[in-house]
């Protein structure tokens, strides 16, 4: 096993090419001397002013961000790095510019404007060179849970005969750690794996990578731990919500206007509509929507979404599968009932059936409620309790990895779905 696992690295390049450091030393050079050789030739750096300097200081930091994002996105499930490049370069490389404007920092706008086409082609070359790469390998001890395992675009999975890697190329060992099933020579099998240094994961890991749930039927008492959010990180995604409020009015306050009237001109009654919803904590509040149904749509009680609702308007339905009828939930970030990224909110009718029927429900409002979330990118609407229990486990797996990172990737998506609509009802 030692001589396979060794043959199986051998390949050192694999790593090294795709290793954080490696984009450090290649890609930064790559970027900034092309850049400032053609701006200010060579030896450029032997007369190191102001101007250059800020330069290509900036140009440097936007290449690390930019690489650290790239990495940190990789992790989570969907995330398909080459759909986000452009929005990520450009995003990172208008801030920088914005800084250097308004502090009226010195800057050359050709070697800025330089490094920005170098970075997209350094990305994008290093992911379509190391494509290849990305699609992990795993082999899978073929007892318990880890029999359920389905193959996805992403991952590979290859199902052990017998305690045995030789012929088998691999990136991990993948077992079901806690089934009584695992026999003794399985376990020694794993215990060899390990002291090669080969990585061996519990099935409940694995899973979680890769559908971007957390099964909730039982939960052990160090995962309610881990579904803990940071209380840090909740301080900085308040202040960011409001401040995206306050920076995007000038693009949500038109369309608001716009999508009210059109409201009120296609059919009878007000342009919003105003309900009780379940927020953190399990409080009530109401929130704010343009009304996408007709006035009586809710005579007979609370009703989901369904494909091909009748109850819903014509403007109503342009309004849901480009996400704008969720523009007036901007007030609820406002007022501190919503933010912009989390579980989406239900109706108390909703809740209590759901806390009958599906463990753990209530732990959803642990965090803030969303105009967007991941159950929402990943799923879209769920219209069953069977549905609905598959959303409660993308909502867990949002809680569990609660981060900046997981934010933006749920931006992403969601800019996509709103050109694509995706899972509009």
């Amino acid at each position: 096993m030692k001589k396979r696992f060794e043959r199986r690295h051998s390949r050192w390049y694999e790593k090294v090419l795709l290793s954080f450091p490696a984009q450090l030393l290649l890609g930064l050079p790559f970027v900034l001397l092309p850049a400032a050789l053609e701006r200010w030739g060579w030896g450029f750096w032997l007369e190191l002013n102001e101007v250059r300097f800020n330069t290509l200081l900036a140009v440097a930091l936007c290449f690390v961000v930019i690489a650290l994002t790239q990495r940190r996105l990789l992790r989570f499930p969907g995330a398909h790095v080459a759909a986000y490049l452009i929005p990520t370069v450009t995003v990172v490389f208008l801030l920088a510019f914005s800084v250097l404007l308004f502090t009226r920092e010195g800057y050359s706008r050709q070697v800025l404007f330089s490094g920005y086409f170098l970075c997209l082609l350094w990305f994008y070359g290093g992911y379509f060179l190391g494509r290849r790469y990305r699609r992990l390998k795993l082999a899978v001890v073929p007892v318990g849970t880890a029999l359920e395992l389905e193959r996805s675009n992403d991952v590979d999975l290859r199902w052990l005969k017998r305690p045995d890697l030789e012929g088998v190329r691999f990136d991990a060992v993948v077992a079901d750690l806690r089934s009584p099933e695992l026999s003794a020579k399985w376990e020694r099998f794993l215990a060899r794996c390990t002291l090669s240094r080969i990585p061996v994961y519990h099935v409940k890991q694995v899973s979680e990578s890769m559908t971007g749930r957390v099964r909730i039927e039982h939960l052990a008492e160090n995962e309610f731990g881990s579904l803990l959010p940071s209380a840090l990180y909740v301080c900085f995604k308040r202040c960011a919500d409001v401040a995206a409020v306050i920076v995007t009015a000038p693009l949500t306050v038109p369309l608001m206007l716009f999508a009210a009237i059109a409201v009120k001109l296609d059919s009878p009654g007000p342009a919003l509509f105003v309900q009780n919803r379940v927020g953190q904590g399990n409080r009530d509040y109401r929130i704010y929507k343009f009304r996408s149904m007709y006035l009586d749509a809710e005579k007979d009680g609370a009703q989901l979404a369904r494909s091909d609702d009748s109850r819903v308007t014509r403007v109503g339905r342009v309004l849901r599968r480009m996400r704008l009828d969720e523009l007036p939930q901007l007030f609820n970030v406002l007022k501190g009932e919503m933010s912009l990224i989390g579980p989406r909110p239900e109706q108390r009718a909703f809740v209590e059936q759901f806390e009958q029927e599906i463990p753990f429900y209530a732990y959803r409002h642990v965090v803030k409620p969303g105009i967007t979330g991941w159950a929402q990118v990943i799923q879209g609407y769920a219209d069953n309790t069977e549905d609905t229990r598959v959303k409660l486990q993308h909502d867990f797996y949002y809680i569990k990895h609660f981060s900046l990172w997981l934010d933006i990737l749920i931006v992403f998506k969601t800019i996509k779905i709103m050109v694509t609509g995706f899972g509009a009802r």
